[in-house]
C-alpha cells in the first residue's frame, strides 16, 4: 500500500468544512462516503460468508454443535476490523474514492 495512515476504531471529531471541500457541499460528501461505506460492508459480508460457509455442516439443528476454533478466530478477526464507515471516510479524506456528478 501507499502512504496511508492506519484506520483507528475510535471516534474522531472531523472538520466538516474539510469534508465538504472536495465536493463543495457537505451533503454530497456524506452521500459519497455513505455509498462507499455500503460497498465496503457488502464486500466484507460476502467475504465473511464465504469463509464461514466452509464450516457449514448438514447436522441436525437439534444436535448440540461445538464451537469451531478456526471459525471463532475468523469472526474475531472481522470484528476487530475498522467499521466500513471509518474506512470510507479515510478513503475520502485521502482522495482515493472516484466519483462524478450525474449530468444535469
Amino acid at each position: 500500500m501507499s502512504n496511508t495512515k492506519p484506520i483507528s476504531n475510535n471516534t474522531e471529531t472531523r472538520n466538516l468544512s474539510e469534508l465538504a471541500d472536495p465536493t463543495g457541499n457537505i451533503y454530497e460528501s456524506v452521500k459519497i462516503i455513505s455509498i462507499r461505506s455500503n460497498q465496503i460492508a457488502a464486500s466484507v459480508k460476502k467475504e465473511l460468508s464465504e469463509k464461514l460457509a466452509q464450516f457449514k455442516s448438514d447436522a441436525d439443528a437439534l444436535e448440540e454443535t461445538f464451537e469451531n476454533k478456526e471459525q471463532a478466530e475468523i469472526s474475531k478477526y472481522y470484528e476487530a476490523q475498522p467499521k466500513p464507515t471509518l474506512v470510507a471516510i479515510n478513503e475520502f479524506e485521502e482522495n482515493r474514492i472516484y466519483y462524478r456528478k450525474a449530468e444535469e
